[in-house]
């Protein structure tokens, strides 16, 4: 059962700006978080009539008290026949609410979740009198606001004027839009005009770092990006369609801003914290787990019945709990169709996952097969049965069209009705997570990510793979599951340089809820026993998640902590051998001995080591990594 608590507290006096408090004036309100490092002042710069632009001023207290201010964001909308844009002026706004968020987690970086914040909300007006209510929390470890507004009669929002500014002098890392979200994120010092996807990272000091996302898309909202095209440092929110239709009372998904250390950013919860709490009662059926997965070595193989036996037997051999039966499964044929497959990973202990095309992205002439069975609630609803009546335990639905409000509304359909039939799902060429796996469990995982799948098409993984992927845990991993298929050990088409120590490493640093094993059975029947060992019983989902160093792209030391055991992962994203900094007694004091398994004298060779106490420094080869396990009394 998901535990999902709210508390909140209404304080009605004003306290000092050491607290979190709210203090109505006449340019505006400032709330700090309860921690006191983050401050959110809601400002107007008045024009004519006192009328101005509103904006957020966000202030974050540095380890010597100093305030450093993270540059502004500019606040509105704009409708068809509603102007919240210049000239608005402060209405009313509420007194401080104290928000803590307690709940868990069936899958993610923490089971257990909490955080606290402060909340306000402030009434804009425009001069015609009408209303735009803005609600502001400063949490411990960032910011989120939302707008919403009311509408007597169907209206049409045309823009949302929210804008983020970003300095060009600041390092950035951020990922040019598309549709599927696979793409790198560089490190820039300049703005290159263009539109931009979530999550966006920016450092504006040596230790302050903001990550820009949403969270809490729900039915009629489209998803959106950053774009910059019109005013270089200037990132205005852009909605994932011209034309919303917005009738009632309309509330727009939360912007968030997660601020702090590089620490702080990976091991914050704030996009499921500000997310609707499950709507699944029962979820004793939701299950995390390995997945052997036959696409990434041999393609289209699971129209070959033999191929997808193969994988199933190594799911069985190596303990892991699914075997996922990619694209022409519809066209099975060599000894068995389908439904004898689904029923030969049953005997064998094994659930079997099924693939579909979501019917919306790829459609045309030479689009995979099935890709009409989930788009309409009939199809759907039919499919789900015959798949709960097979015993199938889950689906990876491929290829969205896009974050127009009809195809979030999608996602979530699919969600809902597959819980309905006890099934879990995993979205691939989809958008990226926004908090659905707090509200929706059966949300196993997400792509959205340039992942290994990619060696199957083109070289360009190849010399990039390493910083990407030391780039991925600061990143597009902060905010949700990641199905970057992480641990080949073979190649595919094009080559892989990273060395097995680094291929192992990911299997730890990359947090998805099913974790997709790629590699032939043959490669992990030839790796050393304690690496089949650890492959075998490593957790999906973690109990905690603590980032010990890095920086994106050069180098990460992250651990994930399962039980009394904490899983270490180190990677060296550069070209040039390196030394990591690793000291246990930041996990704990009390470990009772450790497995340590980090590059050997080549790129394919590992040294293992085993014993009560682990070396404080670890040496990596060029694009290098290692693993320690320890466990803790």
């Amino acid at each position: 059962m998901i535990i999902n608590r709210i508390h909140i507290f209404l304080k009605r006096a004003c306290l000092t700006l050491t607290c979190a408090a709210a203090a109505l004036t006449l340019t505006g309100q400032e709330v700090v978080s309860p921690n006191g490092k983050i401050h959110v002042a809601l400002t107007i710069d008045k024009q004519q009539q006192g009328y101005g632009k509103p904006q957020l001023r966000i202030a974050v207290n540095s380890g010597s008290s100093k305030e450093v201010v993270v540059p502004t964001v500019a606040l509105g909308l704009k409708t068809i026949d509603k102007d919240f844009s210049t000239a608005l002026r402060l209405s009313s706004a509420s007194p401080v609410k104290f928000i803590r968020e307690d709940y868990e987690m069936i899958s993610g970086k923490r089971r257990h979740c909490t955080n606290e914040g402060a909340e306000i909300t402030a009434v804009l007006q425009n001069k015609r009198k009408e209303n735009l209510q803005v609600t502001i929390r400063a949490y411990n470890d960032g910011v989120t606001f939302r707008y919403q507004l009311e509408n007597k009669q169907t209206d049409t929002l045309l823009h949302e004027l929210t804008s983020y500014t970003i300095e060009e002098e600041s390092n950035k890392w951020m990922q040019k839009y598309k549709n599927d979200y696979e793409g790198f994120y560089p490190k820039m010092s300049s703005n290159p005009q263009g539109q931009w996807c979530y999550p966006a990272l920016v450092q504006h000091t040596d230790s302050l770092f903001v990550l820009i996302s949403e969270a809490n898309i729900t039915r009629g909202h489209a998803g959106s990006r950053l774009d910059n095209t019109s005013i270089e440092k200037q990132y205005n929110v852009k909605l994932g369609q011209d034309k919303l239709p917005v009738s009632g009372t309309w509330l727009s998904p939360w912007r968030t801003m997660i601020i702090g250390s590089l620490a702080d950013i990976v091991a914050s919860t704030l996009i499921t914290d500000v997310s609707e709490p499950s709507k699944i009662k029962e979820t004793h059926w939701i299950q995390p787990g390995n997945v052997a997965w036959i696409y990434w070595a041999y393609n289209h193989s699971s129209g070959d019945y033999q191929k997808v036996k193969e994988y199933t037997d190594l799911a069985a051999q190596m303990g892991w709990q699914y075997n996922l039966i990619d694209w022409k499964w519809d066209v099975m044929s060599n000894g068995g169709d389908v439904q004898d497959a689904i029923r030969y990973a049953l005997r064998k202990g094994v659930k079997p996952l099924l693939w579909y095309n979501s019917g919306t992205g790829w459609i045309g002439e030479g689009a995979p097969t099935p890709l009409d069975r989930l788009n309409t609630a009939e199809n759907r609803i039919k499919e789900y049965q015959w798949l709960q009546d097979q015993g199938v335990a889950g689906i990876k639905i491929d290829f969205f069209d896009g974050d127009a409000a009809n195809m979030m509304d999608y996602y979530i359909d699919l969600m809902e009705d597959a819980a309905k039939f006890k099934l879990m799902v995993n979205f691939h060429g989809s958008t990226t997570p926004r908090g659905w796996s707090r509200t929706y469990p059966n949300l196993m995982t997400m792509e959205a990510v340039y992942g290994a799948e990619w060696y199957n098409n083109n070289d360009t993984l190849t010399p990039k793979a390493a910083a990407h992927n030391v780039t991925l845990p600061f990143t597009r991993n902060v905010i949700g599951s990641m199905d970057y298929t992480p641990g080949t050990f073979s190649d595919s088409q094009h080559p892989h340089i990273t060395s097995h120590g680094h291929e192992l490493a990911l299997t730890i640093a990359f947090e998805s809820a099913w974790q997709h094993r790629p590699d032939r059975p043959s490669s992990y029947q030839a790796l050393p026993p304690e690496v089949r060992k650890l492959l075998s019983e490593l957790p999906t989902a973690w109990d905690d998640t603590k980032l010990l160093s890095g920086y994106p792209g050069e180098h990460i030391v992250i651990a994930r902590r399962k039980g009394t055991k904490w899983y270490v992962a180190g990677l060296n994203g550069t070209d040039s051998p390196k030394t990591l900094p690793f000291d246990p007694s930041v996990l704990s004091d009390k470990m009772k001995d450790y497995l340590l398994i980090q590059d050997g004298v080549d790129p394919k060779s590992f040294h293992i080591l085993r014993g009560d106490k682990m070396p404080i420094n670890i040496s990596c080869l060029a694009r290098g990594g290692f693993i320690a396990v320890l466990d803790a009394e």
